[in-house]
């Protein structure tokens, strides 16, 4: 892989969360995206499911059918995190259940992952963006809190970023997934992978060496080997 084509391991960003005022109200996280949302504010995600039901941070809030939170494991020692709801998720307020889901399900099977007991799956955004366009930058950062309690909740050991929404939001890394897919990012303690999203492998049927769908098996084997790894350590 060429020079360029390497991520950057400087200068990415950093979590960190300063500690709300003594006069914060969590109540309000639902209401304006200018209202922050704290390391610490959820103890579970039933309680973040009850603010995202009501939220109106964006103005995607405002033509959701559902907000979709989450499925899988709270124990999971890997979270997925792709770009927004469709419509197949919006309509039953679940991530990935779709085509794209069926797929990921049948990737994390193929190396005995179970999506039910080894991953947690989420999304940047927690409501459908019209026509499934790609979310906002505004989008993300006012559901980005959301995202972080996730994180700080499943403390996962691995976290697969599916496509570059996920891999701007969470990185602030712009470089093309296709650029930089399948290469390790260690940071907070957490490593980190961006992967193909499984819609972009619906597009690319190709099982051929070097193409999608082959370089996803390469991907998803060393994940389950860097698990395996981390669990016997």
């Amino acid at each position: 892989m060429a020079t360029e084509d390497q991520i950057s391991l400087f200068n990415l960003p950093t979590s960190s969360s300063a500690p709300p005022p003594p006069d914060f109200d969590p109540e309000q996280i639902p209401t304006a995206a200018r209202v922050p949302i704290p390391a610490g504010t959820y103890e579970t995600m039933e309680q973040m499911q009850a603010h995202c039901n009501r939220c109106f941070r964006c103005a995607l809030g405002q033509s959701r059918t559902n907000a979709v939170v989450s499925r899988g494991s709270m124990q999971a020692p890997i979270m997925i995190v792709g770009e927004g709801p469709g419509q197949n998720e919006d309509e039953q307020g679940k991530p990935f259940v779709g085509k794209s889901g069926q797929l990921l399900d049948k990737i994390l099977a193929s190396v005995n992952l179970s999506a039910e007991q080894d991953v947690f799956i989420c999304n940047v955004v927690k409501c459908r963006p019209p026509e499934n366009r790609t979310p906002t930058t505004d989008e993300a950062e006012a559901c980005k809190g959301y995202l972080m309690e996730q994180i700080r909740l499943v403390n996962p050991k691995i976290i697969l970023l599916t496509g570059a929404t996920a891999l701007k939001g969470l990185l602030g890394i712009k470089q093309g997934i296709t650029k930089v897919r399948g290469q390790w990012i260690e940071q907070d303690d957490r490593l980190y992978m961006p992967i193909f999203h499984p819609a972009y492998l619906l597009r690319n049927q190709s099982r051929e060496r070097g193409q999608p769908k082959w370089l996803m098996w390469q991907d998803i084997q060393a994940v389950k080997t860097r698990l395996e790894e981390i669990r016997g350590a």
